[in-house]
């Protein structure tokens, strides 16, 4: 008996669809509440900032996978969205969806109007080439051609608006339908290939050719102006985009035009924020806050202050400990740095008790799949240098230092990409200090230290992953990725056992059996003490000049960001009130005030 899941059942005759079972039983869900306002207007330019110019345009090969990535794939619309608050899924690229019988396959109707931002209608082959591009050699990516080489079996064009998607292993439909919503096409008819000896039709030079070229998108903003280094213009498509006959569409992405600007120090882009210059910023730091937020533009009321809590899915991170380093292969000098950084202190005394830690390294709030048993190791020095003695650091230097008999220093280098972060740092290494620890700091700009990373260059990493409602494993601790650049597995750690677990997880039927995998190898993980977890944030903090506008209930529990600011993805529902700005920027002229704005939304506060 077929399930009808989270969805409306609707019936299509099947006349002309040959290659489908007679029986299929279609299925959508239109019924989901709106979170956008029909009060948005369109037009205007938000102007925002990020920290570093993209290594590439590309989201696929090397560098492929930095932060401007958001805009380029992140963000575009895929096969099927999960409703932000309900979490039920609803139609994207996809207005519906049916079951195969056999536990594999899965039918998809896209949207007939869907187009590129080229005006390229949208093909179901379009779905295809996708998986022909990242099963390909040319794109130089490992994790890509593995994934999609034994993840899907096919994906077929049945016609120009019905796609099949075969998966390589049984899975019930709560799987399926996960493995299947987060597939975005791409565009066959921009990346055809000049030359393909291999035949695989993918360009033999895709690296090179398509290192600064973006490539047409699905959503309402594509790559407009291009000022290498300095800028990038994302456009509108216009009222008349594709998207907005999808009901769930309409009253987002309202602005015409997203500058963003490259400024690489943080306290030049709040000046640039306070001027006017920026419309936008974020104020998760407790000093601006608080503290930096006393401004002249705060107190007039020409910039609000919004605070609004939500249920994200909190990624892995933050210490990555690369345990093919010297010293770093011994579980007790990795528990000796767990033991030595005062992360709780650093939340009392930087972050001002906003935070809280986070329990594990592998992040929470995936449900059954997240291990609700881990905590982390508490900040112990009297437990951390035994830990150190155990691994024989016995000697402390004149500068209070441990070394052992081959005169190896207790010394570490921590790897970090921005300048704000500095002033954590520099607190938790005057604390591990006691225990007889060094920990030297390694500020690598922007983009260059997500590079850094990923060809294993580091001694400790501090940085934190985005994730989903499902976590993965395999690309972070399986054998197969240890040891070799360009991949997630910034710990260079496995095991057998790990191994056996991580491909048991991924080749599983049921899902409540994923779940306790997982677990399973999230304390695996824990116990081998590969990642110090940090501290987390269930809220947004942003600042907002105030003719920026945005829906009576602002929060849904997965909004990750009010407006655009940097790689945290939003679901547009702001836009820009063209009288209030006018009206605000006389004001400024003239010095004339209005009553400061704080806005608080609890609704998901834990």
């Amino acid at each position: 008996m077929k399930r009808t899941l989270l969805a409306t059942t609707l019936l299509f005759p099947v006349v002309a669809w040959s290659a489908l079972p007679d029986d299929v039983e279609w299925l959508t869900n239109n019924d989901e509440p709106l979170f956008a306002s029909p009060e948005a207007k369109f037009g205007g330019t938000l102007r925002t900032s990020i920290a570093s110019f993209p290594q590439t345009f590309r989201t696929v090969g090397p560098d492929g996978n930095g932060a401007f990535r958001v805009w380029l794939l992140d963000k575009q619309p895929q096969l099927l969205q999960r409703h932000p608050d309900t979490l039920k899924y609803i139609p994207d690229i996809a207005t519906h969806w049916a079951f195969g019988d056999d536990d594999k396959t899965i039918y998809l109707k896209l949207n007939p109007a869907a187009k590129w931002s080229d005006s390229k209608p949208l093909k179901a082959s379009d779905f295809s080439y996708m998986l022909k591009l990242y099963r390909s050699k040319d794109i130089i990516d490992p994790w890509f051609n593995t994934y999609y080489s034994t993840q899907i079996e096919r994906i077929d064009a049945l016609d120009d608006h019905t796609v099949e998607i075969v998966f390589s292993k049984e899975m019930d439909h709560d799987a399926l339908l996960y493995f299947t919503h987060r597939l975005k096409p791409r565009a066959e008819h921009f990346l055809k290939p000049r030359a393909d000896k291999n035949n695989d039709g993918v360009d033999d030079n895709f690296v090179r050719r398509f290192n600064f070229k973006p490539e047409p998108t699905m959503g309402a903003y594509y790559v407009g102006k291009i000022k290498k280094g300095k800028s990038i213009t994302m456009l509108h498509v216009g009222e008349d985009w594709w998207g907005y006959s999808n009901r769930y569409y309409q009253n987002r992405y309202n602005v015409e035009k997203v500058r963003i600007k490259v400024i690489r120090d943080n306290d030049i882009a709040f000046k640039h924020f306070e001027k006017g210059d920026l419309d936008i910023y974020r104020l998760g730091r407790a000093e601006l806050w608080y503290d930096k937020s006393q401004s002249e533009p705060f107190k007039k009321g020409y910039i609000h202050k919004f605070w609004g809590y939500n249920q994200m899915e909190i990624g892995a991170g933050s210490f990555w400990l690369n345990t093919a380093r010297p010293m770093l292969d011994d579980i007790n000098v990795r528990k000796g740095i767990a033991l030595s950084l005062n992360v709780d202190g650093l939340n009392e005394n930087i972050f001002r008790g906003d935070y809280s830690r986070k329990p594990n390294g592998l992040g929470i709030g995936q449900g059954a799949f997240t291990n609700t048993d881990l905590s982390p190791l508490p900040f112990d020095i009297a437990s951390a240098i035994k830990s150190f003695e155990l691994a024989g650091f016995t000697h402390v230097g004149s500068d209070g230092i441990r070394s052992n008999a081959k005169g190896q220093r207790l010394s570490f280098a921590v790897t970090y990409s921005h300048q704000i972060v500095t002033p954590r740092l520099a607190y938790l290494k005057e604390q591990a200090k006691a225990a007889g620890l060094e920990l030297t700091m390694n500020l690598v700009d922007g983009s260059s230290a997500f590079k850094y990373v990923l060809e294993k260059k580091h001694e400790i990493s501090y940085h934190s992953m985005g994730t989903a409602p499902r976590p993965q494993y395999w690309e972070y601790f399986h054998s197969a990725n240890a040891g070799k650049p360009q991949n997630n597995n910034f710990t260079n750690y496995s095991t057998p056992e790990l191994d056996v677990l991580i491909m048991q997880y991924r080749s599983v039927f049921s899902t409540s059996e994923k779940e306790r995998l997982s677990r399973e190898i999230q304390q695996q993980v824990h116990d081998a003490t590969v990642i110090v977890p940090g501290v987390m944030s269930p809220y947004i903090r942003e600042g907002y000049w105030r003719w920026m506008k945005y829906p009576a209930n602002p929060m849904q529990k997965k909004t990750e960001a009010l407006f655009t600011i940097g790689r945290l993805d939003d679901f547009g529902v702001y836009w820009i009130d063209q009288d209030v700005k006018k009206a605000t920027l006389k004001a400024v002229k003239k010095g004339q005030a209005f009553e400061p704005v704080t806005v608080v939304d609890k609704r998901y506060k834990p």
